[in-house]
């Protein structure tokens, strides 16, 4: 059974700081708070580089801002503009900060509302863990059928990439305990099964984790930036790897949740080989500078995901 993340918590993401922002976009942040900047404290959880401050004016305002120049971090600009879309396009009365204003031009530069609170505690506990799930449980709820002039891409178009990542494996070596090159297959086309057991008209977060998530007076769910169409039971699996790589039961959660205890193993163990296989490729690659603890991060995603599916398949 795996340990929990060697990746630190919320100390994951090298990000830049509010005072090495171009003094234009400082000025332009400024005038769109409508007061002068006194204090940022950047968020350290998560893998990317982009900048990510909880902003205090001198109004005693505060104020979540995210930004990334267009040229020197255009996968990060172009998510953050993905964000901008969505958020602008999602229904009032969410569990998500409310996009304020953004700006597009050589930055992207997003303006969310401030919201207190802190990110789940590792290893996680149970009733945090609840109040997560209640939250995952009542967007499923407001967003199925996905509202209109949402414009999303299905979950099986925007995780092919993820079935892919097998071939990679299978012409590699077996890289974990009880891996052979028996069960690899059989995971492989579990995999490769995954568009039609995923498919559904909800809106899928698909990037739910524990330094995605603040636990206030309620629980936010930040970066929406990966949306998809797919099945409502979705974002509660991908929550779960963390828990059950900390050591919860989380079989037992999968058949007393709502939006779980009616699917089908096969479904479950589909999801979870998709999982395997994408995170076993991802943890070879070579660190990028800017993210230190992201294959950390996979490999222990790898590990947890692969446990939980031989389990469930018998392979123990």
């Amino acid at each position: 059974m795996p340990t929990t993340s060697p990746a630190p918590a919320g100390r994951t993401a090298r990000r830049l700081e509010w005072r090495f922002l171009p003094p234009e976009v400082r000025e332009l942040v400024e005038a769109r708070c409508g007061s002068a900047v006194v204090e940022a404290v950047s968020q350290g959880g998560g893998f990317t580089p982009g900048f990510a401050s909880v902003l205090t004016c001198a109004d005693g305002s505060r104020h979540f801002v995210k930004a990334a120049s267009t040229r020197a971090q255009r996968p990060i600009a172009d998510s953050y503009r993905e964000e901008a879309r969505k958020l602008r396009a999602l229904p009032a009365g969410l569990p998500a900060a409310r996009l304020q204003w953004s700006l597009d031009d050589e930055w992207v530069v997003l303006g969310l509302e401030y919201a207190e609170g802190r990110a789940p505690r590792r290893p996680w506990r149970v009733a945090e863990l609840n109040r997560c799930l209640d939250a995952l449980e009542d967007v499923a709820a407001r967003l199925t059928p996905v509202p209109d002039g949402l414009e999303l891409a299905t979950f099986a178009d925007d995780f092919a990439d993820f079935a892919a990542a097998w071939d990679d494996v299978l012409a590699g070596e077996p890289a974990l305990p009880g891996m052979t090159a028996s069960r690899l297959e059989t995971a492989a086309t579990l995999a490769r099964g995954f568009a039609e057991a995923t498919s559904g008209d909800t809106v899928v977060h698909t990037d739910v984790r524990d330094d995605n998530l603040l636990l206030g007076d309620q629980v936010v769910i930040c970066d929406w930036n990966w949306l998809a169409t797919g099945a409502d039971w979705l974002d509660t699996v991908f929550l779960l790897l963390g828990p059950r790589g900390d050591g919860l039961d989380v079989e037992a959660v999968l058949r007393e949740r709502e939006l779980t205890r009616g699917v089908a193993d096969e479904q479950v163990d589909i999801v979870l080989a998709l999982l395997v296989g994408y995170f076993l490729r991802q943890r070879e690659l070579p660190a990028p500078p800017s993210s230190p603890y992201l294959r950390q991060h996979q490999a222990w995603c790898a590990e947890t995901s692969w446990e939980w599916l031989a389990e469930r398949r018998g392979w123990s």
